[in-house]
């Protein structure tokens, strides 16, 4: 986990929540980044594919790059233009739950800042991006696009007042593999305080369809370390129920299952090749997406050279003694 002590560079995050303007919040985190000591993880964070593929296996021997061969002694084929455009949606949470706050700003303050951040950087960047926003259903679907405007009516959808009573990802997931068609980065931004096993179908279905999707979960200090002295009411802010309880008799079995819960939710999503990555509302936003952004791209560097050396091995055994 990031050190959230060093460096102190990091943005204050009660300075920037109280900046109002949604796309100002944003651009003071990318500008912030983009001019720090070192070489800003934003560079390079990009939702296009890179122009070519290692030869695989079915592949026409014929559409292989030749001159790229004597550079890099392995095949490659130039992709056609249905393969490198490339979209991005962030589907963000909004019900409820996301309001919780130990702190003096709650979960969805955070991933909506968090949202806006990537929406600002990425259409910086001329991609596509689009969003859809949810609570217990689909609230709000804008067509990921490159135009002018378009950053203004996402951030437009982030300010809308949390609804619904309850949390609901396996629905809303699964009307996003039906609506998104072409292949995507799917960035999904909630809590995932729901049953770990209800989210297996949805994110297969996702993962079926060639997108790639990553998870960014959100939680307060609170729900992760559960500290507390005094005997408190807690109120659920999503059904408005109360109980009176006692933290220090009950931290140990929260934690405990608290420790389940997260266990089961990773044993769902990385058979299936989903990127995942938890951020607490106490780490500094830039320092949550430097961690994240670092791990993302070690990942891509790793998956990219081992594609590329089995592809690589594949295409000599498939084509033996072809030549241009």
């Amino acid at each position: 986990m990031t050190d959230r002590t060093t460096p102190s560079s990091w943005v204050d995050m009660e300075t920037l929540m109280a900046i109002q303007d949604l796309q100002w919040r944003a651009r003071t985190v990318v500008d912030g980044l983009n001019n720090g000591m070192h070489r800003s993880p934003l560079h390079g964070f990009s939702v296009e594919f890179s122009e070519y593929r290692p030869f695989s296996e079915g592949d026409d021997p014929r559409s292989i790059d030749w001159k790229l061969y004597a550079r890099s002694d392995r095949y490659y084929i130039k992709k056609f233009e249905d393969e490198t455009n490339r979209r991005c949606y962030l589907v963000v949470d909004q019900s409820k739950s996301m309001e919780y706050r130990s702190i003096a700003y709650s979960k969805l303050d955070y991933a909506r800042t968090l949202a806006a951040t990537l929406a600002f950087h990425l259409s910086q960047q001329r991609d596509a991006v689009g969003m859809v926003t949810f609570d217990s259903e689909i609230a709000d679907v804008l067509t990921a696009r490159f135009r002018t405007g378009q950053l203004k009516r996402l951030l437009s959808l982030l300010e809308r007042k949390p609804s619904g009573d309850r949390t609901d990802l396996r629905g809303p997931l699964s009307q996003v593999a039906e609506l998104v068609r072409q292949r995507s980065l799917m960035i999904v931004i909630s809590d995932f305080l729901v049953p770990p096993e209800e989210l297996r179908v949805p994110l297969g279905y996702l993962a079926a369809r060639k997108h790639e999707v990553v998870l960014l979960r959100i939680l307060d200090p609170n729900e992760i370390d559960f500290n507390g002295s005094r005997p408190v009411m807690i109120r659920d802010v999503e059904s408005g129920a109360e109980k009176f309880v006692d933290p220090q008799s009950i931290a140990g079995s929260y934690r405990r299952r608290f420790s389940e819960h997260e266990s089961i939710l990773r044993g769902v999503v990385e058979p299936l090749g989903i990127a995942y990555h938890v951020m607490r509302t106490d780490t500094p936003l830039d320092a949550s997406l430097v961690e994240f952004l670092g791990n993302r791209n070690r990942g891509a560097a790793m998956s990219g050279s081992n594609s590329a050396r089995s592809s690589g091995n594949t295409a000599k055994t498939t084509i033996g003694a072809a030549s241009p």
